[in-house]
Formats: C-alpha cells, structure tokens, sequence
C-alpha cells in the first residue's frame, strides 16, 4: 500500500512538472509565433511604379532595350527606398530650385539640369576628394577658366548664383561639341575628352550605346529616376507639405567694396553673428578680405524673418504635394 502512494506521489509529482514545462514553453513561444506572424502580415515592400517613357531635356531614352529600362528602374528603387536622403533633396531643392531655374532659362539651358546638380552635391556646399567644389563640383582649373574668381580668400565656386551662371557657360559649350544635352550631361562627370574618346572608340554615337565605367553608366539613369520622383512625389510615398520642406532664404543684400574688411567686425555691425554670415555667403573663405583693388562684392544679409525659423515655418501651408505642383 505505502508502494502504491509513493508511486502516485511520484507520478503525481512528475505530472505536474510536466505540465509547468509545457505551459512555461507554450507561453514563451506564443510571443515569438505572434511578433512573426505581425512580420509576415503588416511588413510590406512593394515595387514602385516606373514610367513605359521618360525623356531628358526632351531628348527620348530608348526603354524599349531592356539594359537601359532595367537600369532607370534600379535607380528609381534605389532613390524611392533611401527615404531619408530623398527626402533631404526634396527639402533642399524648395530652397535652391527657385534660384537656380531662372539662371537655367536665362541661358537658354533645359530645366532638367537643375536635376544635374542635385545629384552632383545633393545642394550642399559639397567638396569631394578630387578638389571639385560647390553645387556644380567644379574643379579649380574649370572654374578659372569659366570667369569664378578662386583664390586664398574667395571661392566663387560656392556663390550659388555666380557657379550656376558659370556651369550654363560650361554646358552650352558642351552642347556645341556634342549636340546632344544629354551626352552633355553624361560629359560632365566622365569629363568631355572622356566621353569624346568613348563614341570615337565605340563608334557610337549616343550615350545610351556606350559601354562605360559604373558610375557614368549610372550617372543619367539617376538624374532620370529623381526627375521622375520630383515630378509626383506622392506617387513614390513622399508625403510632403509645404511647411516640411525648407522655405527660401529671406534676404538682403549689401555692396562692400572696401580694401579691407574684418568678416567678425562687419558681422556685429549687422547684428549677427560670423557663423551666420558664413553660412550665407559661404564663398567667403578666411575671416578677412584685404580688397587693394577695391572691387565690389555682394554681401547677403538675412531680413528679421530669417530670425525666427519656427515662426517661419508656422505659417507655411499643411497642403500636400506642393512641390509637384511647381514642376
């Protein structure tokens, strides 16, 4: 008999760890099958759409060869996908688009190329490791030679209006050796002789024939894929108001052609700080000017409303797609 009750103890003992054991490994694994099962049924990625036509600077691109569509389409992806660095560019360009485009048209330069400097320096006062610098990345010898002054104290290549005056000069030259805009758009990154030396190697004469290094073989398929997203942002997922994107700068201007100026001094006397003076004309590259010519520079200033970012922005619009709407 006391067999027998040890026995059921025993066993009743090893039922019940049992049973802890599975309500344990149950309980730790419904977690799991449920965070999973949230993965597989609200995580998606859907393809974008891509365009069956898409033109630059009016010039057609042949999608009907397989190569040249696939590659539009993997920039399209890649620049829909990298949300935070699309973003930024659709931010700056409200910015700097406004000043650039005008310059463009005054020069009898296609609209698209506005694109060509985004993807250049994404509108930033880029430098790269080769030495070019600025929206247009021009290199020093091609600024000297398109009229940007560049010296110890001044770097006109990141005068926004001054280097995009000097870049319509440098693209229409293009034009007249290739005529073609967008083999002038493929020669200014591989450079003109580069390009000139491919078509004469190739015996091609369009850019969408040739067989070139990785990053000019991408080059115009990524000026392509962001003309496409800019056009309708929304269409991409880019869900923009107007008080999101960066508003124009609200500023002033003043001629200084003294033979010296002190960049901090002048700075206080226009109650702001040099951080900010800088930022506005940051082609000013040391913190003086010794002018023994006296030649005259234009000096941007911000109006009070710059002063209040916030406040600026508080009164920008909540209407969507604005940015679409002004292509």
């Amino acid at each position: 008999m006391r067999r027998a009750i040890v026995f059921l103890n025993i066993l009743l003992v090893i039922s019940i760890v049992f049973a802890i054991f599975i309500y344990s490994t149950d309980t730790e694994s419904r977690p799991e099958k449920s965070y999973y099962e949230n993965y597989k049924n609200d995580y998606k990625i859907f393809s974008p759409p891509i365009p069956d036509k898409i033109d630059f600077a009016g010039e057609k691109t042949p999608l009907n060869i397989y190569h040249i569509a696939e590659k539009y389409e993997r920039e399209i992806l890649v620049n829909t996908y990298w949300h935070s660095n699309t973003l930024l560019l659709l931010k700056r360009a409200n910015r700097w688009f406004p000043i650039i485009e005008p310059i463009l048209n005054n020069n009898n330069i296609p609209n698209d190329f506005k694109y060509l400097a985004l993807i250049e320096s994404g509108l930033t006062q880029a430098k790269s490791p080769a030495g070019a610098r600025g929206f247009w990345q021009f290199m020093k010898t091609t600024g000297h030679e398109y009229n940007l002054e560049i010296n110890k104290e001044i770097d006109e290549r990141y005068h926004v209006e001054k280097s995009t005056q000097a870049a319509c000069e440098y693209l229409q030259d293009s034009y007249e050796k290739f005529g073609s805009w967008t083999a002038v758009a493929a020669s200014y990154n591989v450079g003109r002789g580069g390009l000139n030396k491919q078509l004469n190697l190739q015996k091609m004469k369009s850019y969408y024939d040739l067989s070139l290094n990785s990053e000019t073989s991408r080059y115009l398929y990524r000026i392509l894929a962001i003309k496409t997203i800019f056009s309708e942002p929304s269409k991409y997922g880019f869900q923009l108001r107007e008080k999101d994107l960066y508003p124009p700068l609200d500023v002033y201007t003043v001629d200084i052609d003294s033979t010296y100026v002190n960049w901090a001094d002048f700075a206080i006397a226009n109650d702001i700080s040099y951080r900010t003076l800088k930022e506005l004309n940051p082609w000013l590259k040391t913190s003086s000017l010794h002018n023994s010519s006296a030649k005259k520079y234009t000096i941007k200033l911000p109006n009070k409303s710059m002063m209040d970012y916030q406040k600026l922005k508080d009164e920008m619009s909540d209407k969507l797609g604005v940015f679409g709407e002004r292509e």
